[in-house]
This record gives C-alpha cells, structure tokens and sequence, in this order.
C-alpha cells in the first residue's frame, strides 16, 4: 500500500473545503478513485468537519492528519486522525430513525458508512479509516 498524499490540516472549520479540494486533486490522479470520486470526497469532508468540529474543538492550534493511500488491487484507504478524546461510534444515534431524521446534524457517520465499503474506527475513536474497492 502505497502512501499517496499525507496532510496536515488546522483544527479550524475555514480550512475544511480548502483541504478536501487539495487532497482531492491529487486522489483523481489516482487510478483507485476512478469513477468513485463523489462517494470518496464527500466521506473525505464529512470524515474531516467531524475531526475539526468534534476532535480540535475548531482550535486551529490543534491539527488533524489526513493520510490517503492506493492499492489497485484493495482499492483506496484514507484515514483521518484527531488529537481529540475521541467517542464510542455505537453510541451514534442512527439518523435515520424516530426523531433524529428532522436533525440538521448527525449523519456524517451515517453517510460514510453508506458510502464506503469499510469504515472502521480506531484509537477511542480519534482515527477513521474508511476504504472504497
């Protein structure tokens, strides 16, 4: 598995867009993400709001890492890291159920575990690693 872009991206909401389009240029390039870019972007930006939002606590003084890595014969894995505390993923409520389908938020996690084909949270919590085949 071969590392393909590693960044390192402020614990701050601003920098969110800015370093998805930067990581994304760089994944098109890549023969793994043919055809499953929107799917790869969107878990990317959701997988980096939560690590800003909940693991820095918007602190740009805090960093998130973002590693992005490509097989052709496994598919693509990307993984982002967080210095938060971290959180129990089962603990989740589903955004899909009863009354937490009329809430704006809570379904990053949801959306990424939709759009990749494995999602596994490591670390308390603090590291995602998300592949698409």
């Amino acid at each position: 598995l071969k590392v393909a872009v590693r960044k390192e991206v402020r614990g701050k909401l601003e920098a969110l867009t800015p370093a998805v389009e930067e990581v994304m240029a760089q994944v098109r390039a890549m023969e793994c993400s043919r055809g499953k870019e929107f799917e790869i972007e969107t878990a990317l930006r959701e997988a980096l709001a939560n690590a800003i939002r909940h693991g820095c606590r918007n602190d740009p003084e805090k960093v998130v890492e973002v590693i992005v890595a490509c097989d052709p014969e496994r598919g693509m894995l990307i993984v982002v890291r967080d210095p938060g505390e971290g959180f129990d993923p089962k603990a989740i409520p589903s955004p899909v159920r009863g009354r937490n389908v009329f809430r704006h938020h809570g379904r990053g996690i949801y959306l990424i575990n939709q759009l990749m084909d494995q999602v596994s949270f490591l670390k308390g919590g603090t590291e995602i690693r998300m592949l698409k085949r």
